[in-house]
């Protein structure tokens, strides 16, 4: 079955988690997607503790539907490597401070030279310009930055590290958007353009609802508590008699009438909106309800009830959850040297062109001898280059 990206050539100079999830993303729709790594130890996922078999379970998860060579860009040879690749090329994603590829002669005015068309993306920390343009980052400081974290404190008003890279990935996927805006728009304009991707400004994007309060006057408490984030009981996690978590997340007032219905509270309907004191000890009258029940029981209880409850679970727990299996969010990958491993599946179904999973991840370099094949080294060239260190030498699996 044809693939939505088929055809669509990524060179792939990103690493860790940002970059590499987007051009993931990429992959899944069926673009050929190269990373161009160093050659010393790679992309340093490659060496990230808790592995299966031969590769950082880690890595697996961000780089399947790729293929690999490591290159030095730092030598002559190295660099016109890729730029001959990059004639080949529909799209580029870099991933280091802003001027780290213009010093290295590979910056978009250098390629656009040589291909109009191509669609070069720069992720970075914090964007192209502006007084932090080349401050090091990584996620906690993005969301930090961007008053994330005083938005997400505890009952101390402590900020809390999330429990998932909201940065990062919201920046691998908000490149991988423009990426395909841009891919759109040069069917139209027949030429690529330049893309500046800051992870500060993604996080700052996703401000919406705070950043409503914010610019109508009123705006939140440093302990970052609003709607919905905790400032009424009837949006919120509540402990269960087993000391395990339920969430509620009644919003609309249909919702809340209906679980005080089912509790048997009918006399709290009118009091969802409650506030000072009154709020507090709605909160109490909550808490004591939920802790009424374990877990188990509240999950078997709201099937039936129309209020918007569901149980905190772990990962293991949703993982085995029925909802996931039933939209294939755990798929299995046959890997070389690892045997069958779990992938997370795909965000999203499509009816004629559907994400897939085609290749399993490289090996570092392991694409090198095909790629310098195709743009025309020949077998004793690419003896040299190895034997040069100029491009690593395919990885034995």
């Amino acid at each position: 079955m044809k693939r939505a990206l088929d055809g669509i050539r990524v060179l792939d100079l990103s690493r860790m988690l940002p970059g590499p999830y987007g051009s993931m993303m990429l992959g899944d729709l069926g673009a050929e997607v190269i990373k161009i790594e160093d050659t010393g130890a790679g992309d340093p996922t490659r060496n990230a503790p808790i592995r299966i078999g031969k590769m950082s379970a880690r890595f697996l998860q961000v780089n399947r539907n790729k293929k690999s060579i490591a290159l030095d860009l730092k030598n002559p040879e190295g660099r016109e490597i890729f730029l001959k690749l990059a004639q080949t090329a529909d799209v580029i994603i870099d991933q280091f401070r802003p001027g780290v590829v213009a010093r290295l002669g590979i910056d978009y005015s250098v390629v656009s030279s040589l291909n109009p068309r191509i669609v070069y993306c720069s992720l970075t920390g914090y964007g192209q310009d502006g007084p932090h343009e080349q401050r090091g980052g990584h996620d906690l400081n993005y969301v930090a930055l961007a008053g994330v974290l005083g938005l997400t404190t505890d009952d101390r008003g402590k900020p809390v590290i999330p429990g998932v890279q909201i940065a990062d990935l919201a920046g691998g996927m908000i490149a991988a958007f423009a990426i395909l805006a841009a891919l759109f728009a040069r069917e139209r304009t027949k030429r690529g353009q330049f893309i500046d991707v800051s992870m500060f400004d993604v996080v700052l994007s996703m401000l919406a609802v705070p950043a409503a309060s914010q610019f109508a006057g009123s705006p939140i408490d440093a302990g970052g508590r609003y709607v919905l984030s905790g400032e009424f009981p009837f949006y919120n996690v509540y402990e269960t008699g087993d000391g395990k978590y339920m969430s509620i997340g009644a919003l609309e007032p249909k919702f809340w009438s209906n679980f005080c219905n089912a509790v048997g509270r009918e006399d709290l309907i009118a009091r969802q909106f409650d506030s000072g004191p009154d709020r507090e000890r709605l909160f109490e009258e909550v808490r004591a309800i939920f802790k009424s029940r374990t877990q188990i029981e509240w999950i078997e209880f709201m099937k039936s009830v129309d209020a918007c409850c569901e149980p905190v679970l772990s990962m293991a727990e949703a993982f085995a959850h029925a909802q996931t299996r039933a939209r294939e969010m755990i798929l299995q990958m046959e890997q070389p040297g690892c045997g069958p491993v779990d992938e997370l599946g795909f965000a999203y179904k499509m009816s004629d062109t559907p994400p897939a999973l085609k290749r399993p991840v490289p090996y570092l370099s392991e694409d090198a001898e095909e790629l310098l094949t195709e743009i025309g080294f020949s077998e004793a060239d690419r003896g040299r280059l190895f034997d040069a260190g100029i491009v690593r030498r395919p990885e034995p699996v």
